[in-house]
């Protein structure tokens, strides 16, 4: 069966922390009173529950930073049905409820405050330095990873690094930003080189959140960080940068890190062939998928093999059920599934879903154009005209908005034939049907197939990025079997990530720090799309996509209930306080 790794909190009944209500309030690493963690086991079971965080976002993705950053970004559109406002909301920057995004920010922060009070009580413990090293790099990890994600979406929010209780506050950019960085900085330092492969991030993880992170920052706020900064066409990122410990974090070393990565991690990238990485080669559909048979590929993760490109990602298990423990499946495998299927027959191999995402077909276009003879185009993005012969009529499928007939291939539920019938999550073949929750064939929880967040292509494009060669680049298109490029230019190392790195949930922060995201937005007006099963365009509302990111900078509004109940700690962002802010229906 699938490897179970349990990332289970400790739940407890005292409170701490942020005094926020829903700033999670409530310390899940005190156990039986002042006394935990009180060795090396019980710090560890406290660890278990700050990665557990990363399941409690799959629970409610439609809420996540992710989730909104895929739907954002001008690679896809918003999709789902005529009642899916939200997902047709995040694609246009706009706001259709009270509190849509809410479960993500309080979910973060359960995260941090399990971080914070872990942290906060190893220093109070007397354990090996080896071990306090470990537990406290990897708590520093996520605590940045969840920062990361609150701060990209929602810009200053509060920042707490302690259990203690405080009235939230928002910090400037700098401090924020600041922190974040030297938690990384700090899990840089004192993880060990060893890599891992147990589902714990490892020292090597943190190098490259770091260089990720470090970009971000720097290009997005090279200018300023008021609306008009934020917004300007005017690339000029910083190169160093002030940590709170009174440190600078500068380029360069920020390049020793993703150099150490490269060269002395033992990550590498799938050599084999580029379409080996995802789901949809897995050995109960990769004969049975006209795109993949013959071919001699195999998925990297068939059977429990470790994938050698993947840094970080969110593991799956068996256990998902409508409960708590609904996080324990892949929910944006199902939000991002195909729409308005009488049988998975008809999509063959991809699953059912909410529709969530179509791809956008602008990122086609640009494709074709920029490099026609790119494989890796068809083998992350599915042309559902293809699916004719199977019984899919586009626009015919009723209730579903901008529907493009573009699909990502790189995160849609994969679906097996079994003899005569479908099996409609691979994984019931691959795992057994024994054990599972649900039950076995249910294809809202049984998609388990692992989420990555940060491959070893995204680190060498990195690398290129920072030291302005095309050493990364020429390795990542190699394995795509292009030509190498002659020279480094910020246009090529655009082009390459935005290729390799297509459906990934990373291209929205691209275009945002790279100060490109208005022109590159609005070129998903007026691209063919069907809505309820008739053809029409992609139409501006409230202005368009350039005049609704001018607005936000592309930050999401703060959940209003936060603000209420912040004492006027918190005030809202940018654009987000005129009617022209909501959306009604398509």
């Amino acid at each position: 069966m699938k490897q179970v790794i349990y990332l289970l909190g400790i739940a407890a009944s005292l409170t701490i922390g942020v005094s926020s209500c829903t700033l999670d309030a409530e310390n899940y690493v005190v156990k039986g009173g002042g006394n935990f963690p009180a060795n090396t086991e019980d710090a560890n079971q406290a660890l278990a529950g700050v990665y557990q965080n990363l399941n409690q976002v799959s629970a409610t993705p439609q809420c996540s930073f992710l989730y909104t950053a895929m739907l954002a970004s001008d690679d896809c559109l918003g999709g789902g049905g005529p009642n899916d406002l939200q997902m047709q909301s995040l694609d246009m920057m706009l706001n259709s409820q009270n509190d849509m995004t809410h479960q993500f920010w309080k979910d973060r922060y359960q995260g941090i405050n399990r971080a914070n009070a872990l942290l906060d009580g190893v220093n109070a413990v007397d354990l090996a330095e080896a071990d306090r090293n470990v537990i406290e790099g990897e708590a520093k990890f996520l605590r940045a990873f969840y920062y990361y994600e609150l701060a990209s979406m929602y810009g200053r929010v509060p920042l707490s690094i302690t259990a203690q209780s405080a009235e939230p506050v928002q910090p400037t950019s700098a401090e924020l930003w600041g922190q974040i960085l030297q938690d990384l900085r700090d899990a840089c330092e004192v993880l060990p080189a060893i890599r891992k492969t147990d589902g714990h991030v490892d020292k090597y993880t943190a190098e490259a959140m770091l260089g990720r992170a470090f970009l971000f920052y720097t290009g997005f706020y090279g200018n300023g960080d008021d609306i008009s900064a934020l917004t300007s066409t005017t690339y000029s990122p910083m190169t160093s940068v002030a940590l709170p410990d009174g440190t600078t974090l500068n380029k360069d070393q920020v390049i020793g890190y993703i150099d150490d990565c490269v060269n002395n991690s033992g990550y590498s990238l799938v050599t084999s062939d580029f379409r080996n990485l995802w789901a949809y080669t897995n050995k109960y559909t990769v004969e049975d998928y006209e795109y993949t048979k013959g071919q001699g590929l195999k998925w990297v993760e068939d059977d429990n093999a470790v994938n050698p490109e993947t840094l970080f990602a969110i593991k799956y298990n068996k256990l998902a059920s409508w409960g708590t423990t609904i996080g324990y499946a892949n929910g944006f495998a199902l939000h991002f599934g195909v729409r308005g299927m009488s049988g998975v027959a008809e999509s063959f191999p991809f699953g059912q879903g909410w529709g969530a995402g179509p791809a956008a077909p602008n990122l086609v276009n640009d494709w074709k154009s920029a490099e026609p003879n790119d494989m890796r185009r068809d083998a992350s993005v599915s042309d559902a005209t293809a699916w004719a012969s199977q019984g899919w009529v586009l626009g015919g499928g009723g209730e579903f908005i901008q529907e493009t007939g573009y699909y990502s291939k790189k995160w849609l539920p994969v679906c097996a034939k079994n003899g005569d019938a479908y099996s409609v999550c691979f994984e019931n073949l691959m795992y057994g049907t024994d054990g599972w929750a649900a039950g076995s064939e249910n294809l809202q929880l049984n998609n388990i197939h692992d989420l990555v967040l940060i491959r070893f292509a995204d680190v060498l494009l990195m690398q290129s990025e920072l030291k302005e060669n095309v050493d990364g680049i020429n390795r990542v298109r190699a394995r795509a079997g292009l030509s190498p490029i002659a020279s480094y230019s910020l246009q090529a190392l655009q082009n390459e990530r935005r290729w390799e790195l297509a459906f990934e949930g990373i291209r929205w922060n691209d275009i945002r720090r790279w100060h490109i995201a208005a022109s590159a937005l609005d070129k998903q007006l007026n691209v063919k799309v069907y809505s309820n099963g008739v053809e029409d365009t992609n139409k501006a509302h409230a202005g368009g996509y350039a005049a609704r990111y001018n607005a936000t900078a592309g930050f999401c509004k703060i959940p209003e209930s936060e603000i209420d109940n912040s004492n006027g700690g918190i005030t809202q962002n940018p654009g987000w306080d005129g009617a022209d802010s909501q959306y009604s229906r398509w």
